[in-house]
């Protein structure tokens, strides 16, 4: 009981995570702030209305930009929860905006749901938050922000293909949902990856099992190879089980990037 206590406790309290990163890289000023928010799973902890409570914290930290890194809502959605949460989450007053990747559950695997595909996609159009599918945007013409599409998808580019167009000499920051791809990764010359997708290991021994089968190349915190440095991030939900037993919080990510001298 005292085990589940903690773990229920985990999933169900939202810390702020804070990471921070030096490039030599012009990035138009002198630092920039993204928030990252992935695994929400809205419904398994949290409605929309709860969500729209934790985006006023998140307004408080006054991001320059939002990313939503996959697994925003799942098969147990409602469509009230939803666009509630687009809502909440579009309103955020940031710089440059609020972006969204798709994740594995996001188009849903049952069909059970009483919304579609097509209506979350409105949705979060509707609220002027950008869907980033194996696209890049560049932004204050100083960075580039790329959305992959989710590894589940068949149809998804290589991620060299993803930069091979950009100028390399502006810094990149890619937004893909599972943390499995970091070899081709760090050879396409980003800097800085975005992932979410494990929920910190969630229910143990996920975790490790994960990381044994090659499933995930990290299940939570940072690591950098060469110059690509990577954040995986334990979501602000879990999937399925409103527990996470795995030694993981639930949290939101915010990342300052500088610039170096």
């Amino acid at each position: 009981m005292i085990y589940l206590s903690f773990g229920w406790y985990y999933a169900h309290h939202i810390y702020q995570t804070n990471y921070e990163f030096v490039t030599g890289k012009n990035i138009g000023q002198e630092s920039l702030r993204v928030v990252e928010i992935a695994d929400l799973h809205l419904g398994i902890t949290m409605d929309g209305e709860e969500f729209s409570e934790y985006t006023k914290q998140i307004e408080q930290v006054k991001p320059d930009l939002v990313v939503i890194v996959g697994d925003f809502v799942d098969d147990d959605t409602v469509k009230e929860d939803m666009a509630e949460a687009c809502r909440a989450v579009g309103a955020i007053r940031t710089t440059y905006g609020v972006y969204f990747a798709y994740g594995n559950h996001d188009n849903g695997y049952f069909n059970y749901r009483n919304f579609t595909s097509q209506e979350l996609r409105t949705e979060l159009a509707k609220n002027n938050i950008t869907i980033l599918e194996d696209e890049s945007v560049l932004i204050n013409d100083s960075f580039y922000l790329i959305g992959r599409k989710d590894r589940s998808m068949r149809d998804r580019l290589e991620a060299s293909a993803l930069t091979a167009e950009l100028d390399q000499s502006k810094y990149m920051i890619l937004l893909d949902h599972q943390p499995n791809d970091y070899a081709n990764e760090t050879k396409a010359n980003v800097d800085l990856v975005l992932s979410g997708h494990t929920h910190g290991g969630h229910l143990f021994p996920a975790g490790p099992i994960g990381l044994a089968i090659g499933a995930n190349d990290r299940n939570y915190g940072t690591e950098t190879r060469e110059g690509t440095t990577f954040v995986v991030t334990s979501g602000m939900a879990g999937w399925g089980i409103p527990f996470k037993t795995g030694g993981a919080i639930s949290e939101f990510a915010v990342i300052d990037i500088k610039r170096k001298g």
